[in-house]
């Protein structure tokens, strides 16, 4: 076999050569199918191979495909900035585009500790997060992230940011029932800025729904609400990290938007270029924005390709795409059939533990006895054989971490594209059900007759 020398997540194994895409599938060069339970990354939000997008990219490419920032702009980028502070709610106006989700809360952080200084107040320099979260893998993103396995390596060069626990209902470390819980988890916040001084925080960063830290945990309602109100309350500024989330994943455009939480500053991505091409955006609120304006006017943060033409134009397609075709209208109706196919493979397979999420963003968390919520030992590598096995029958499976400490559990999540159809659902479901009866076989559990033994 011809060697090859591409740095692959795992150099030891052996990744099927994809050939094309077309709507929620992918086709490999031997010709096998795969349903995209997973758009890649949580990232193909309408699919592959949408004409549309291939057209705008094309007539881009024609005219002009890179420009440096601080020498010109381009209608590509101008236009889609035009578009986001159309499409984002409150004063949630202006765009810092970059090349992923890491640069997109990397900038998010560097813009809040700019807007205190520009207001005199240079104490303010921590960003508060929890555990269980992931915002990206540069140093900055990784210091904000609550997630051991991606810290681990690097601890020496990371902040202390993670201070809180996450909305972790399945497993409350209060062992108690939102809403008579009281929010115990979002009030820890309160004790984190207590204990730390309000006058050394520029912001608190959350995902509305954890990704691959966490498998899609979703708060109760009325969690937001409190973390919001101990925001404003102590002059700290609220960052959504919407990289996975963005876009319609949950709904609306935007997943602060199903509790009414309206965040300062926002990281976009994943969904924003919809695997297209390469872009990312930190959007900032009018009221952040300003200090700076009457100030430095000017945002310390930058990268060679941002704002790249070619990948504004896309991205400002696929916002067209979803907005022409009117896709995020059938997101909820699409989640309620997905969720309740879940649920009843929940019942014919006993060590799904927990079907959780919200809109198309969905998590399966594995357990060895259900009751109990105990999970399988390290050693059997539950997700990695979940995620193997349904390689193998043709759906693709986004792996995630959960448990209390992050690392204990296994989970995965379930994000096909926005355009998934109910037929396709059905399919999906199917692939899902034949590879739990393959790890069933593999693991040595009986199953007979669609029914758990």
């Amino acid at each position: 076999m011809k060697p090859s020398y591409l740095i692959k997540p795992a150099l030891d194994e052996r990744y099927p050569e994809i050939d094309y895409g077309k709507g929620v599938f992918l086709f490999d060069k031997e010709g096998k199918k795969y349903l995209d339970a997973a758009s890649g990354a949580v990232t193909a939000n309408i699919g592959h191979g949408v004409p549309e997008i291939i057209l705008a990219m094309h007539e881009q490419s024609k005219r002009v495909s890179f420009v440096y920032r601080s020498q010109f702009t381009s209608e590509a980028a101008e236009k889609l900035a035009e578009k986001l502070a159309d499409a984002l709610p409150g004063d949630l106006n202006w765009s810092f585009f970059v090349n992923s989700g890491s640069e997109a809360t990397e900038t998010a952080l560097k813009i809040a500790i700019q807007y205190w200084q520009e207001k005199g107040i240079k104490s303010k320099t921590k960003i508060l997060s929890r555990w269980i979260s992931y915002h990206g893998i540069t140093l900055g993103a990784l210091s904000m992230s609550g997630h051991p396995g991606r810290r681990a390596r690097f601890v020496p060069l990371l902040e202390e940011f993670p201070s809180i626990s996450p909305p972790y209902c399945y497993r409350c470390p209060y062992q108690s029932t939102a809403p008579e819980c009281g929010f115990l988890c979002a009030m820890e916040l309160d004790g984190a800025i207590k204990r730390i001084g309000s006058d050394h925080i520029a912001g608190f960063i959350a995902e509305p729904v954890i990704g691959a830290a966490g498998g899609a945990i979703t708060p109760p309602e009325g969690y937001y609400e409190t973390i919001k109100k101990i925001c404003d309350e102590n002059n700290i500024l609220f960052i959504a990290d919407e990289v996975m989330t963005g876009f319609g994943r949950t709904g609306p455009m935007l997943a602060s938007e199903n509790w009414n939480i309206i965040p300062d500053i926002v990281a976009l991505g994943k969904g924003m270029g919809a695997g297209y091409a390469p872009i990312a955006a930190t959007v900032v609120s009018d009221h952040v924005m300003e200090p700076i304006l009457h100030g430095s006017k000017s945002i310390m943060s930058g990268h060679t390709l941002s704002a790249n033409p070619q990948s504004c134009a896309a991205a400002l397609a696929v916002l067209e795409y979803l907005e022409n075709n009117d896709i995020l209208s059938d997101v909820e109706s699409k989640s309620v059939y997905l969720k309740n196919k879940l649920d009843q493979l929940k019942k014919q397979f006993e060590f799904i533990g927990d079907v959780r999420g919200k809109g198309l963003l969905l998590g399966l968390e594995f357990v060895r006895m259900p009751g109990a919520k105990i999970p399988f030992e390290r050693s059997m590598k539950l997700t990695e054989l979940v995620v193997k096995a349904g390689r193998d029958q043709g759906i693709l499976l986004y792996p995630a971490g959960a448990g209390l400490d992050g690392m204990s559990g296994d989970a995965v999540i379930i994000s096909p594209p926005l355009t998934i159809t109910k037929r396709e659902i059905d399919e999906l479901i199917n692939l899902l059900k034949a590879t739990f009866i393959e790890v069933y076989r593999i693991l040595g559990f009986p199953y007979e007759n669609g029914v758990e033994k």
